[in-house]
């Protein structure tokens, strides 16, 4: 499972370490095994495995002869908006734990994690326009694409489970979540095809 490259933990370690510590932390959420601020304490110390991620991708790209400049800073923007979209829906959710009562104040908290997602989007759209090699574009293009379709068929499975009373609520935002994932599991099965 770990990908080593110059002894170190490559980017399928750390991709499938931070899912895996995500997936864990909803499953304890949903459930209620803990709080919102134990889990908000725990959202942060799994999104710092972003950073190693990234920068194994990279050293990994550079190595392998495929690092793009238009690559390493689609690695480096999609890096920092996951980690502020992390924080920022962390911190709104705290926040909004503390002070319930509706105001202007709330629709702008309650919105705040939605610039970093925008961040995301010009990040990918971005990466498309600028990279050369038609190949890792085309690359991008389907992983996105294998995410967006994980999104919609996890969420539609899911919606109707909890229409039926099998499975308990699931907020909205956990879609950006599942489209990273089902898009880091697109680009291993991609990864995988190539060999």
């Amino acid at each position: 499972m770990a990908e080593a490259s110059g002894g170190r933990f490559g980017p399928v370690f750390w991709g499938a370490a931070f899912g895996l510590a995500i997936m864990a932390l909803a499953g304890l959420r949903i459930y209620g095994i803990i709080g919102q601020a134990t889990g908000f304490f725990i959202l942060l110390a799994c999104s710092a495995m972003i950073v190693p991620m990234i920068r194994s991708a990279n050293r990994l790209s550079r190595e392998r002869g495929c690092a793009s400049p238009a690559l390493i800073r689609y690695n480096k923007g999609m890096g920092s908006a996951s980690i502020a979209y992390i924080f920022g829906l962390g911190v709104a959710v705290w926040l909004f734990d503390k002070h319930a009562e509706p105001t202007t104040w709330t629709y702008l908290l309650a919105l705040a994690p939605v610039l970093p997602i925008f961040g995301m989007i010009w990040v990918m759209g971005r990466y498309i326009v600028e990279e050369t090699d038609e190949y890792l574009r085309h690359r991008a293009v389907m992983a996105a694409m294998i995410g967006l379709g994980g999104v919609l068929a996890i969420g539609s499975a899911w919606g109707f489970l909890e229409s039926f009373r099998l499975a308990p609520h699931v907020p909205g935002w956990a879609s950006v979540p599942v489209w990273a994932i089902s898009m880091g599991i697109g680009q291993l099965w991609l990864r995988g095809r190539e060999r």
